[in-house]
């Protein structure tokens, strides 16, 4: 590899990893996600850094330019970060959805408890969004 390669290879994975490191100190990104990224840039950094590596992984993968399994490595990494990302919106999307069915029928309770009382119910609160959720939301209230 050139060594113009290798110190660009060096600066974006030295870049990548103290981007992620202020991101976390600023709270703006989790230390649960930021670990998945520095442990990525510590692996670019590392395939950057010992060309021995670099060249014995390029040779056993059958890669001819090695710096080209730097850019491998790099779009392994997006995809296992996206794999990963999105089973957590997936995760998160389902707990929004039982949290707004659940918001709903302590809502309805509430609405019960004051009537029962003989006090106006409580305006009903119907989410703007026209998903799924909205229909087992409205259900909900209904009850």
């Amino acid at each position: 590899m050139g060594d113009r390669v290798q110190l660009v290879s060096i600066a974006i994975s030295v870049a990548l990893l103290a981007i992620v490191l202020e991101l976390v100190r600023r709270r703006k990104l989790t230390e649960e996600y930021g670990l998945l990224w520095i442990l990525s840039s510590l692996a670019l950094l590392a395939l950057s850094v010992k060309r021995e590596i670099l060249h014995l992984l390029a040779r056993w993968l059958g890669v001819f330019y090695p710096p080209a399994l730097l850019l491998l490595a790099l779009i392994a990494i997006v995809f296992v970060s996206s794999l990963v990302f999105s089973v957590i919106a997936s995760r998160q999307r389902q707990q929004i959805e039982r949290l707004t069915e659940e918001l709903a029928l302590l809502s309805a309770e509430i609405d019960d408890i004051r009537l029962q009382r003989g006090a106006p119910a409580a305006r009903q609160i119907v989410p703007r969004a026209a998903d799924d959720s909205t229909e087992s939301y409205r259900s909900a209230a209904a009850r």
